[in-house]
């Protein structure tokens, strides 16, 4: 162990001067990075703690593959020398072993400690792997990596380097379709296509709405395509002048023919770049409300109605004074918008994913607010509803009597029991380790090995009797 980690020490210091770097290096373990904004508040940060599986606005981060019965994850990790250092990891859970890969390092962000600059995944028809790994403006560029093989994370290579945040790739039966952010002096939504994800079509801007004249706009967005990219679809909110502690309102918007065109849900034409408050397009009317509106996750149900989990609260600091922390599900129906409520948790940067089964609807997310209260994340729960979202109940209290927040749990596309959703630990009050996570609907959950001596692993069953 002395040796592995003077090893990673000397790695990381010929990394930080420029010399190496970890890309395409298997990792002994799974470490997940840990970060705070440093806009301190009497609560704590406005965010921080263990942010392997951060941002909401990264998309998908976890595919299930019928064809080899594997599911591959990406996740924000680091090395064993610190918490602090960007690894862009991925790794494999073999669903006939119940065993898992040591992880491999897509990209190394070179010294990055934000989470912001976390990976996003997409498989495409060949079984190769794709890897878009997000920047930051124009100062860190995104980079798109593939799997040298299909099925295979022992090497990726570089395709390009372009400005873009919060990947969101999604393949359809013809075409790739990338949903991304611009810094662009605000946060602005673009889109782009691809035949085979090696030549891309021009940025295209979607939305950017200034609250009124003479203000600068600004978005976040939770997209997800329908069958094969019969749709595409993005529900986004607003930030008033451009400031993303002002985000308000829920907008949606879908194209059915790749961005040639976008409509509203009822099929009328919308022009874009949007540029309207009033647009059809929008949803929900929250500004005049006085609410913010966090975006979490996004789904289309079997006839292609689309559905929002999102949290609304009274403000962006965290603490008792801008609660309740309201966790809502919007959703189209019968020829109108529904919205229900679900829930409260104790942080704007809660962050759960949202499940459509065939006999209930779920919600796994960290609304328990402890063991540390008003920080990001919680004890995991497991929300169910039979009735269409008119009632919600606690089903399953995952994690109990934690020593860490849980955070981030996210939805694999075509998730395969037991990985089912997946999740990071960490202190968000001080710094602490991160350590990554899976579990079911039945309640069990497991945790991935943070160290590794060899090459496939069974991760550790936590709640065993």
């Amino acid at each position: 162990m002395k040796y592995l980690l003077s090893t990673l020490s000397l790695c990381l210091t010929l990394s930080l001067f420029g010399q190496l770097d970890f890309r395409n290096l298997q990792m002994d373990g799974y470490r997940g990075i840990w970060f705070e904004l440093n806009q301190k508040y009497p609560y704590g940060d406005k965010y921080s703690g263990g942010l392997g599986t951060y941002t909401a606005k990264h998309r998908p981060l976890a595919i299930y593959a019928k064809e080899v019965d594997k599911t591959f994850f990406v996740y924000g990790g680091t090395t064993g020398e610190t918490y602090k250092y960007l690894l862009c990891m991925i790794g494999i859970y073999d669903h006939k072993t119940g065993m898992v890969s040591k992880p491999v390092v897509v990209y190394d962000k070179m010294g990055v400690d934000d989470p912001h600059d976390n990976p996003s995944l997409l498989i495409d028809d060949d079984g190769f792997l794709w890897v878009f790994v997000s920047g930051r403006g124009n100062r860190r560029p995104g980079i798109k990596l593939r799997s040298a093989k299909p099925y295979d994370i022992s090497q990726f290579d570089i395709v390009s380097e372009e400005e873009f945040t919060y990947p969101q790739i999604w393949k359809g039966d013809t075409h790739f379709i990338h949903f991304f952010t611009k810094y662009t002096g605000v946060r602005e939504l673009y889109f782009e296509t691809s035949t085979d994800g090696m030549k891309w079509t021009e940025d295209k801007k979607l939305a950017g709405i200034p609250n009124k004249k003479g203000e600068r706009a600004g978005h976040y967005q939770a997209s997800e395509i329908y069958q094969g990219g019969a749709i595409a679809g993005t529900f986004f909110n607003r930030h008033i002048d451009g400031h993303p502690d002002t985000r308000t309102d829920l907008y949606y918007m879908q194209t059915r023919d790749l961005g040639e065109t976008w409509e509203t849900i009822k099929g009328k034409r919308v022009k874009t770049p949007v540029d309207k408050v009033k647009s059809p397009i929008r949803v929900i009317d929250y500004f005049s409300q006085g609410k913010n509106v966090y975006m979490k996750d996004m789904s289309f149900d079997e006839a292609g109605n689309p559905y929002c989990l999102y949290v609304i609260s009274n403000g962006h600091e965290p603490g008792p004074d801008n609660a309740p922390y309201e966790w809502k599900l919007t959703y189209y129906n019968d020829g109108e918008w529904i919205t229900r409520h679900i829930t409260t948790s104790d942080h704007n940067y809660d962050m759960g994913s949202f499940y459509l089964m065939d006999d209930s609807w779920k919600v796994v997310a960290p609304t328990v607010p402890s063991p540390q209260a008003w920080g990001v994340g919680g004890e995991v729960v497991i929300w169910e509803s039979r009735d269409e979202g008119k009632t919600w109940n606690k089903s399953i209290e995952v994690t109990k009597n934690s020593a860490l927040n849980h955070s981030y749990m996210r939805k694999p596309l075509d998730y395969k029991t037991p990985f089912c959703f997946f999740w990071a630990t960490g202190h968000p009050h001080e710094m602490s380790i991160s350590e990554i996570y899976f579990g079911d609907f039945e309640g069990n959950y497991w945790k991935l090995p943070y160290w590794m001596e060899n090459e496939w692993e069974k991760p550790i069953q936590v709640n065993v009797d």
